[in-house]
């Protein structure tokens, strides 16, 4: 079975679903089968909800205060399991953040932010790019209108959940990054630029 729980850098990271509503044309998974202390984050099967609270509940967190649910897959894929499991995390004195696609209210069919609000302390939403049609080249979702839907999740999560940035790499065109600046100040969510690596 692949790590579902992997250290990369300073953090522990829960790895639930390889599921995933895009299929972004830098994404890491198609590229290499691990990240970090993880041999492979590639699910032959993905997790139950057990295999994942279980996971939680055996790992050493010590040195650690934050668990990220983010792997190979969209975590809001896997919604039961993701609530179930940041509510175990919770229940070990951990924070909770969400990296995300934004792309969840449309694949569950329901705002779930009420929901996330519950066990989830502050969500990171890949903003990939300015402006629908460049995200739907970089990004290629599976849905229509993802662009205007994974703003409006991110709206919700700020008014929600509160501690919501949106993240780009640093790859982008420098006219790119502006245009991202200025939506990121047109929706009162901080900008996150990572470096590409």
């Amino acid at each position: 079975m692949a790590d579902i729980l992997y250290k990369y850098k300073s953090s522990v990271y829960a790895n639930i679903t390889n599921k995933c509503n895009c299929r972004c044309t830098f994404c890491i998974r198609f590229l290499k089968d691990g990240i970090g202390d993880a041999d492979t984050l590639w699910h032959q099967q993905n997790p139950t909800k057990e295999e994942v609270v279980e996971a939680i509940r055996n790992f050493d967190f010590t040195g650690f205060d934050e668990l990220i649910f983010c792997g190979y897959g969209e975590p809001t894929c896997a919604l039961d399991i993701l609530l179930e499991a940041a509510k175990t995390a919770k229940e070990k004195g951990l924070k909770t953040r969400l990296n995300s696609n934004g792309l969840g209210n449309v694949e569950n069919g329901r705002n779930i932010v009420p929901e996330l609000a519950k066990v989830i302390d502050s969500v990171s939403i890949s903003l990939n790019a300015p402006d629908s049609d460049k995200y739907n080249e970089v990004t290629r979702p599976q849905v229509d209108g993802a662009f205007e839907k994974m703003i409006d999740f991110a709206k919700k999560c700020k008014e929600q959940i509160g501690n919501v940035k949106w993240s780009i790499v640093d790859v982008l065109p420098a006219d790119e990054i502006e245009q991202c600046k200025r939506l990121s100040n047109e929706t009162g969510i901080e900008l996150r630029i990572r470096h590409f690596s």
